[in-house]
């Protein structure tokens, strides 16, 4: 039989087996895959398919490419980026939350690589959400994750070591959260909490600042002579500096905290805490779950919500929208409609202030006309108009 030509690749079988392996070099490497068929022209065929994937600069396939691999690179992509997600835990190791339930499917840890990357296919995903899903968690929870899952795919591939993407399919998500706090509920909330935690969500609340943003403050930033606080650009998820203005009520809290070193506000034991005080206030619900007395469930208002109710507050208090959208670190405007809260009180005083300017002489005039004579008055107006 005539020799192959160097670069072809070749046909082999491996010891008793009867099944083909198809046989080629990429970037000075041997490759060589199973082509999962005893039939030599159907693993010919299968043979050139693979060497035209790299001659098109597809990866070959690689059984040692593992689920931590994906997840080191999707990591180092948050690095290069500088993406503010990227959190560093307490055990020194980085990370971003979505990715927790993730290593736990499949099955990655310190000590264990997690899955080979032929495991992680559609199906895989979907058995992933429809767990989530027994546990309990939300679309928008799970999407988080989904979000990770498909971007690390995509960046394995683009790095050349996936050689097709699997569809991940995003779950829909309910409507944008319309939760806010009228002021009395926020102050019967705040005499709930811890005085430690009293500062920070009172500047969550007034200023609208991002969580993120005001544990990273730290007392050098805050001016209270001018009652100022300066974020840095860094500090920011727009990458932008900005001053926030301060309350008197907040000034007046941070007046008393001494000594004023590090981090200006604390979040010890935040999220226990809120959950207790926001059930004290009848503004959510602690659900215990059986066989978990350390991990209950929490419905109800959330720290976020502070957020929307700051932008809410400084609009209906006459805040131009532009200013307000400065102080939260709102970026587009059609982000910051959606915090933009409008209730039913609101669309109320509205149409009163409206009545308010109204010409009454010819509202009252028209309410006592009959029907016929309303309308050729509506028309005498609008033609006037």
């Amino acid at each position: 039989m005539a020799r192959r030509a160097k670069g072809e690749g070749s046909l082999i079988r491996i010891g008793k087996c009867k099944v083909w392996y198809a046989q080629f070099y990429q970037a000075g490497r041997q490759i060589r895959v199973s082509t999962k068929t005893k039939v030599r022209q159907e693993a010919l065929g299968e043979l050139r398919r693979l060497m035209g994937d790299r001659d098109r600069g597809f990866a070959a396939p690689d059984k040692k490419v593992y689920y931590g691999d994906l997840r080191a690179a999707l990591l180092s992509n948050y690095m290069e980026r500088g993406n503010k997600s990227l959190h560093t835990y307490a055990d020194g190791t980085e990370g971003i939350p979505s990715l927790k339930p993730l290593d736990k499917f499949f099955s990655f840890s310190a000590d264990a690589p997690g899955v080979p990357v032929s495991l992680i296919t559609t199906d895989a995903a979907r058995e992933f959400v429809r767990q989530r899903q027994v546990e309990g968690m939300g679309n928008a929870v799970i999407n988080r994750s989904l979000s990770a899952l498909r971007r690390m795919l995509r960046i394995a591939h683009e790095d050349g070591k996936l050689q097709f993407v699997p569809v991940i399919r995003l779950l829909k998500e309910p409507p944008a959260r319309k939760g806010f706090l009228p002021l009395d509920k926020f102050e019967q909330l705040a005499g709930l909490l811890p005085s430690h935690l009293r500062p920070l969500v009172t500047l969550l609340y007034y200023c609208g600042v991002r969580l993120g943003e005001a544990l990273e403050i730290e007392w050098s930033q805050v001016d209270l002579d001018r009652r100022i606080i300066r974020l840095e650009a860094e500090q920011t998820k727009g990458d932008e500096a900005r001053n926030v203005p301060m309350p008197g009520v907040l000034v007046n809290m941070l007046e008393e905290i001494t000594p004023k070193e590090g981090k200006a506000f604390s979040a010890v034991n935040l999220t226990k805490e809120w959950r207790k005080a926001c059930a004290g206030a009848g503004l959510g619900i602690i659900i215990d779950v059986p066989g978990k007395p350390h991990d209950p469930q929490y419905k109800g208002l959330i720290i976020h919500d502070l957020r929307r109710s700051a932008i809410r507050n400084l609009v209906n208090a006459g805040v131009p929208e532009r200013v307000a959208m400065r102080i939260s670190g709102h970026k587009t405007r059609s982000v910051f409609d959606r915090y933009h809260i409008v209730s039913t009180d609101d669309v109320s005083s509205a149409m009163r202030r409206l009545e308010a300017t109204t010409v009454q002489p010819v509202s009252e005039t028209l309410v006592k006309k009959s029907p016929k004579k309303v309308r050729k008055s509506l028309m005498a107006l609008s033609s006037r108009g």
